[in-house]
């Protein structure tokens, strides 16, 4: 087992439901599921950490799947588009989702000390956020989140 942003879990099993998940959506709904897009996602899978355009790039050049990086910049697009990967802002980076096929907002918990990603969701139509949202008048079509702190294996490794 690998972990995947703060816990374990059945790394296997991850990437082959996720490319499983991408694959069906993507044929329910007539998309182009390319063999660089599907690579693409498994890499993120694959790796569980957020990575930049030019990483994912490299592995496409050493595979042979592509050198320019409109190859990866379109991939990465299709895939964040269509709920199979985010964009990491803070970062420049992208990950995969780890919530793919449930409708989420995800919020992002990043390590300020080892950049590890961990991905969980929040409701933005209910609570504090939702009620001022409501009484400015304001109706919310999108909402990111990027909180910025210390992982449990960064703050267990400062206190020893």
């Amino acid at each position: 087992m690998r972990k995947t942003g703060f816990s374990n879990h059945d790394h296997t099993a991850c990437i082959h439901t996720g490319v499983s998940l991408a694959a069906k959506k993507c044929t329910a709904l007539g998309l182009q599921f390319t063999p660089v897009r599907r690579r693409v996602l498994e890499v993120l899978l694959k790796e569980h950490r957020a990575m930049g355009a030019y990483e994912v790039l490299e592995v496409l050049r050493l595979e042979g799947l592509g050198s320019q990086p409109p190859v990866a910049y379109r991939a990465l697009d299709f895939l964040v588009k269509h709920g199979f990967a985010h964009k990491i802002e803070r970062l420049n980076a992208f990950i995969a989702c780890a919530r793919s096929g449930t409708d989420h907002t995800p919020v992002f918990l990043i390590c300020g000390a080892c950049e590890s990603v961990a991905e969980t969701a929040w409701v933005p139509d209910q609570g504090p956020f939702a009620d001022t949202a409501s009484q400015m008048g304001f109706l919310v079509d999108a909402v990111t989140v990027e909180a910025l702190g210390t992982c449990p294996n960064c703050s267990a490794g400062a206190s020893k």
